[in-house]
């Protein structure tokens, strides 16, 4: 696909650029390079957000009124390639990504005035408490209670597969406060403070060994009704709200095209078996081309809804189209740089690489040394993580019913 640029664009592009060669030290671009999940380390993570909302960019598709930057489509996705071409950190979602839309879109004043400046600034950390025992793809099934009590809620019950529960102070939660008919019915969206008491946080390690996810258990936990986001027993149209965010708000196939060009120099540098290039080789190549044209279809439906979003648009089934295709196309990627590196991915060293949590109970080698070229360092682990991506936001089987449903009207 061929785009030309307008001359503000191009000076748009060359303003990040200078600021992207300011701001982003060696040592963050080395680290993002070794990164193995979707989410960079709490610290690098959070350390970039300071740097961007200093610059006043670390929202770019919020509203100027609530510290957005008023950039047009165009140039949230020079933006977005930029920050993937450059190794800049990803931000995580959880705060600005998604519960910052929920509460423009459906919060108070109050709330707006009060959680969304500390959401920028890093002061509020978020998680999502959505997913129960039995409650994922099925949401609707979730059980965990809030009782009325004056003017509190008492929360009670278990939320698990919670990203960063170990690191955030905020979490926003689907919680039931009444048992309906019709399941949908009786769920209120609630903000929680993680430092309440009766919260208790236990790690869930990834087949990858790292801590990032984690079950809530919540057990007589009070919470103001004022953290209620919409109205008590419609929390099911706001999740709805959010999950268009979550799944197809933002742009992931900069940070694709960005993976196919590593993987292409990685297959140039490695030998396969005769004492070829693995680039060389013509089914290697055949699906590496084929991913590369599927990268692309998928840049222009983005360019397509973030047009769209721009005029006051809501992803809807869109999203499910977004979430499905990129996190295919990124486990795709890691099959391709797993077949790359060859041998060399077969080592499990997490002391080379930059994961997106601790590797409880990992312990390095005395001399720190590594096995094999940079560039394979992280493609085993990167593989082990990214079987979640069909899983997370809702299941790729899901998002195919709901495509089904909505858009195709079966």
């Amino acid at each position: 696909m061929q785009m030309t640029w307008s001359r503000d664009d191009l000076a748009f592009r060359d303003e990040v650029r200078a600021f992207l060669d300011a701001e982003l030290t060696p040592q963050m671009r080395r680290d993002v390079r070794r990164m193995t999940s979707v989410y960079a380390p709490d610290e690098l993570s959070m350390a970039w957000q300071a740097i961007l909302h200093a610059r006043g960019w670390a929202a770019p598709a919020w509203p100027v009124e609530y510290g957005g930057c008023g950039w047009s489509a165009a140039q949230r996705y020079i933006f977005a390639s930029e920050l993937a071409a450059n190794d800049a950190p990803p931000l995580s979602p959880m705060g600005i990504g998604m519960c910052g839309p929920v509460l423009i879109g459906h919060g108070s004043p109050e709330q707006k005035a009060h959680y969304l400046p500390r959401m920028l600034s890093g002061e509020h950390v978020w998680c999502q408490g959505y997913s129960e025992p039995g409650s994922g793809s099925d949401l609707a099934s979730l059980q965990m209670s809030a009782a009325e009590d004056g003017d509190h809620f008492v929360c009670n019950g278990h939320k698990l597969w919670t990203t960063h529960a170990n690191v955030a102070n905020w979490i926003f939660c689907l919680v039931r406060t009444s048992q309906e008919a019709i399941r949908q019915q009786g769920i209120t969206f609630l903000l929680i403070d993680m430092t309440s008491p009766g919260v208790e946080v236990r790690p869930i390690v990834m087949l990858s060994g790292e801590h990032i996810q984690n079950d809530v258990f919540f057990t007589d936990v009070r919470v103001p009704r004022a953290n209620v986001v919409g109205r008590v027993g419609e929390g099911w149209t706001v999740a709805k709200y959010l999950m268009e965010f979550e799944r197809g708000g933002g742009v992931a196939s900069p940070g694709l095209k960005a993976r196919l060009a590593r993987i292409r120099r990685m297959a140039a540098a490695e030998t396969d078996g005769a004492g070829g290039h693995v680039a060389d080789s013509r089914g290697f190549a055949a699906r590496l081309n084929a991913l590369a044209i599927e990268i692309e279809a998928l840049e222009a439906a983005e360019l397509q809804i973030l047009a769209n979003l721009s005029q006051g648009d809501a992803p809807g089934a869109r999203s499910s189209m977004m979430k499905t295709v990129g996190t295919e196309l990124s486990q795709r990627l890691t099959e391709l740089a797993l077949e790359a590196a060859g041998d060399y991915a077969a080592a499990f060293q997490p002391h080379a690489t930059c994961p997106g949590g601790p590797v409880l109970g990992f312990q390095p080698p005395a001399d720190q040394g590594f096995a094999g070229p940079d560039h394979s360092l992280t493609v085993a682990s990167k593989y082990l993580n990214d079987r979640a991506g069909s899983i997370y936001a809702g299941t790729n089987e899901i998002q195919r019913n709901i495509m089904a449903k909505a858009v195709l009207g079966l």
